[in-house]
């Protein structure tokens, strides 16, 4: 029998419960994303659909199998080395959803996927909030994050800094993977590498160097731009050719790079090496890219004649080393040793290299990530 009292004291009850279910129904995950939006989830995200599929690496430094969370990926190539997919993968199923370039993702395909978060950047999905892609997704209920807020537009290179965004991009991982404090480790261990650096190179004068983006016989001369890749050289004690102006890359003249004094050539290389490009990643023989950088010198007209050249001081990197953040740290102690010699003849990369795959990495990134002739 149900009295006045006990009556009272049900609906007393009913709408304190009223007050408490809301609360405890809030998304219970809050992350900044790379573009400054605060975005609330329910829970760590568990079917992770990534537009830039690079991020699958940075992931791998904080969790064990980071490809368990990731039901689909975009720009697959952007990782540019077949070994360091299949590790990654670490045979799991993940869907692709496009290409290189927004024009190939399908909506309609991240949405069959039922994807818990989409992770995108502001190459992939320009005009933020107002890119249809996530205004369409907000409106069901799919959070979009941007783990990368810079795109080759001239205002948002300007904008940039690569150190800022590494630890940016920490950050967000870190939260959304359940690893912040493996995620401030990683950060910590950039600044302290970072510092050594700087304290090695500290007053040098900047060294002239040729950093060349795309390195290829049948392309010539795309330079390194005086931001983003720039900013890291002049981390490293480097500065570009003085007609280098733009802010992500620039192509030259063969006649102006061949005439302008330079002390140091860094050209870059991966794992696909069609257009005579220098095959330098992650398990590729060492002797493919010596040979590779060599092919370079003898056939562009007059590059045997440039004072890096005849003074040996001709370099290869792996693009990886530049477009996976957490791997600048190896770029910026390759190219100070290399521009550097004197002062930073005690810096090893190897050594940096090894505590990233001992320390952090769940899938051991192998060499040869850089090469020289």
């Amino acid at each position: 029998m149900i009295t006045r009292r006990r009556f009272c004291a049900t609906v007393a009850a009913a709408a304190i419960l009223s007050r408490v279910t809301p609360a405890l129904a809030e998304p219970s995950l809050k992350v900044t994303d790379l573009a400054g939006r605060e975005l609330q989830l329910a829970a760590p995200p568990k079917r992770i659909i990534l537009l830039e599929a690079h991020d699958l690496l940075t992931m791998s430094l904080l969790h064990p199998d980071p490809a368990s969370l990731v039901v689909g990926w975009a720009a697959v190539d952007r990782i540019d080395s077949e070994l360091l997919q299949t590790r990654l993968l670490n045979n799991h199923s993940v869907s692709v959803v496009g290409k290189q370039t927004p024009d190939t993702i399908s909506i309609e395909g991240l949405i069959s996927l039922s994807p818990d978060l989409v992770v995108t950047t502001a190459f992939m999905t320009p005009d933020g909030d107002k890119n249809p892609m996530v205004e369409r997704l907000k409106e069901l209920g799919i959070p979009v994050a941007y783990s990368d807020a810079a795109s080759n537009s001239t205002t948002a290179a300007q904008e940039s800094d690569p150190v800022a965004e590494l630890k940016a991009s920490m950050r967000l991982w870190g939260t959304l993977l359940n690893a912040a404090d493996k995620a401030d480790a990683f950060t910590a261990f950039f600044d302290r590498e970072l510092a050594k650096i700087a304290s090695l190179i500290k007053d040098s004068k900047p060294v002239t160097t040729y950093l060349e983006v795309q390195s290829t016989l049948d392309d010539c001369c795309w330079a390194a731009g005086r931001k983003v890749w720039g900013e890291l050289l002049a981390r490293a004690g480097g500065q570009p050719l003085p007609e280098v102006t733009a802010p992500w890359f620039q192509q030259l003249s063969l006649e102006y790079v061949v005439a302008t004094p330079q002390d140091v050539y860094i050209a870059s290389g991966g794992g696909w090496v069609s257009g005579s490009r220098p095959a330098i990643g992650p398990g590729i023989d060492p002797k493919l890219g010596r040979e590779g950088l060599q092919r370079l010198i003898d056939g562009r007209t007059g590059f045997d004649q440039l004072p890096s050249v005849r003074n040996k001081r001709v370099y290869g990197i792996w693009t990886g080393l530049i477009s996976n953040l957490p791997l600048n740290i190896l770029f910026v102690a390759l190219a100070a040793k290399w521009l550097h010699p004197d002062r930073c003849a005690d810096l090893n990369p190897e050594a940096i290299l090894d505590t990233i795959n001992k320390d952090f990495a769940a899938f051991r990134i192998e060499g040869p990530l850089w090469a020289s002739i």
